[in-house]
């Protein structure tokens, strides 16, 4: 009888052993779902592509959602989503490449390769690649689309095509068969591609349209799985060497947000590389962290994985996507919840700025969506009054997309027949004051202060900002240009 006892405890110890306790990296998996879930339903993103890679091995794949919602199609694996602005990391790659073998240097004036272009003589293409052409040339970023010009540079000094050189420098050596840069509708039926339908968010979900045509800005087609193998390549040294990697994710000046092709930023202590996309009706997101060897790739068929975040301004913390993957795979605060009701942030008495920076990512998420549902403008609105009376510092933090938020609130109230809104006049003054004094070029700073101005029926204050963005010397006409001119001319 001893003996079966025996036997019997020996027979649980090793059960017991063999078992597989929930490890933290299943944890961050189930959380990183959950939260992928709830960020899809709250955007109302139709369908969705992830994947996470460490040391080059997937670790985390899953798809949600419809890539069709008509025809009940969903994503997956080998469906191809339109990656924008993301086309901009394969350009920048393929010019690194192109100055590895000495058929173009970076440091090239524009001008001696496009004679017609109307740029400085100063403007050399490493300042196209990093956008700091603009402003004051390689010490100012402003996102251009000055970009587009590196595609002819390439084509002249190759004397092919900008597709072929994409063809026979990416996308043939890494094998990636769903990768394409996307002319026409013909290439969809011709090369029998599944491409997630494009789709808005208006009231509710509307069918949306696809963005033809490319350049070295946009225009790449590519599923998840490719993507992800773009980014193993550049981490195994496969397509350039190190020296020319490094220099890519520097650029013209490490402490500018922007390198060549990517954004270069530090978040709690980690190098974060990356890149993002914006269409009309997509987005997608390619995101590294070199010290932890970790990839993330996201995928979306409507803006709204981007355009809320403002991701055009170079900080990758207002986007709560990538504050999902920092705080669950980089971070290892799991146990923090990414979106809370304005009655249990800072329950905890967390203070740290990581914390601060996903309430107010969720802040400027809800100004975002406020559009679409006047709570969402209340929520954001509590959620900056606790930042707020937490970090009274606001200075100490404020930045662009912090302005944003409190004008777009201003904006939303104004065109929502809300009344006046007010709340935040004192942060939005104040902060103004510290950026433009900091960046007193910067024409998003006076295009916000300008309708912030005219709200408050300050004319003369609203035609300084607007004159000054007419004004501004090196910029090509932008949008807030032809914002500017338009209110300029009807307030005459």
């Amino acid at each position: 009888m001893k003996h079966k006892i025996l036997l019997l405890l020996s027979a649980l110890l090793l059960i017991a052993c063999n078992s597989k306790p929930e490890t933290p990296q299943q944890d961050h998996l189930e959380v990183f779902t959950k939260e992928l879930k709830e960020l899809k339903t709250f955007f109302s993103v139709p369908g969705l592509s992830a994947i996470v890679s460490k040391n080059n091995e997937i670790i985390y794949e899953n798809y949600f959602g419809y890539a069709d919602i008509a025809h009940q199609v969903k994503v997956d694996s080998l469906t191809a989503f339109p990656i924008a602005s993301i086309t901009k990391l394969y350009s920048a790659t393929l010019l690194m490449k192109l100055a590895e073998n000495n058929t173009l240097s970076l440091d090239t004036p524009v001008k001696t390769v496009l004679t017609n272009v109307q740029l400085s003589d100063s403007i050399q293409v490493k300042h196209l690649l990093s956008h700091t052409s603009q402003g004051n040339i390689g010490k100012e970023f402003f996102y251009s689309s000055r970009f587009s010009l590196l595609t002819p540079i390439i084509e002249k000094v190759t004397g092919s095509s900008f597709n072929n050189q994409m063809e026979s420098n990416i996308f043939e050596p890494l094998h990636l068969e769903h990768t394409f840069l996307l002319k026409d509708s013909s290439q969809i039926a011709h090369r029998n591609v599944k491409i997630a339908m494009p789709y808005v968010l208006d009231e509710g979900i509307q069918n949306g349209f696809i963005d033809y045509g490319y350049s070295t800005s946009a225009g790449i087609v590519s599923t998840a799985r490719n993507l992800i193998q773009f980014s193993d390549a550049l981490d195994n040294n496969t397509l350039i060497d190190q020296n020319s990697k490094e220099n890519m994710y520097q650029g013209v000046d490490s402490e500018l947000p922007y390198a060549y092709g990517l954004f270069n930023q530090t978040v709690e202590g980690h190098d974060v590389l990356w890149v993002y996309g914006q269409y009309d009706c997509y987005s997608s997101l390619l995101l590294k962290v070199p010290s932890k060897n970790l990839s993330l790739v996201l995928l979306a068929n409507n803006n709204l994985m981007s355009d809320p975040a403002r991701l055009i301004m170079g900080d990758i913390t207002s986007s709560l996507f990538a504050m999902s993957f920092l705080k669950n795979y980089v971070l290892d605060l799991s146990d923090m919840p990414l979106i809370e009701s304005p009655d249990s942030v800072y329950a905890t008495n967390d203070k740290s700025n990581f914390y601060k920076q996903k309430v107010l990512a969720q802040a400027l998420a809800q100004s975002f969506m406020a559009r679409f549902g006047q709570q969402n403008m209340e929520t954001s609105t509590q959620l900056l009054e606790k930042t707020f009376e937490k970090h009274p510092d606001y200075l100490s933090y404020g930045n662009i997309n912090l302005l944003h938020n409190m004008s777009f609130l201003k904006d939303v109230a104004f065109y929502m027949d809300l009344g006046e809104f007010n709340l935040f006049d004192k942060q939005i003054e104040a902060i103004s004051q510290k950026l433009l004094k900091e960046s007193p070029n910067d024409p998003y700073l006076h295009s916000y202060m300008g309708t912030y101005y005219d709200r408050l029926g300050n004319q003369e204050k609203a035609k300084f900002h607007y004159n000054t963005i007419v004004d501004l010397d090196n910029f090509s006409p932008n949008w807030y240009t032809n914002e500017a001119k338009n209110w300029l001319e009807s307030n005459e």
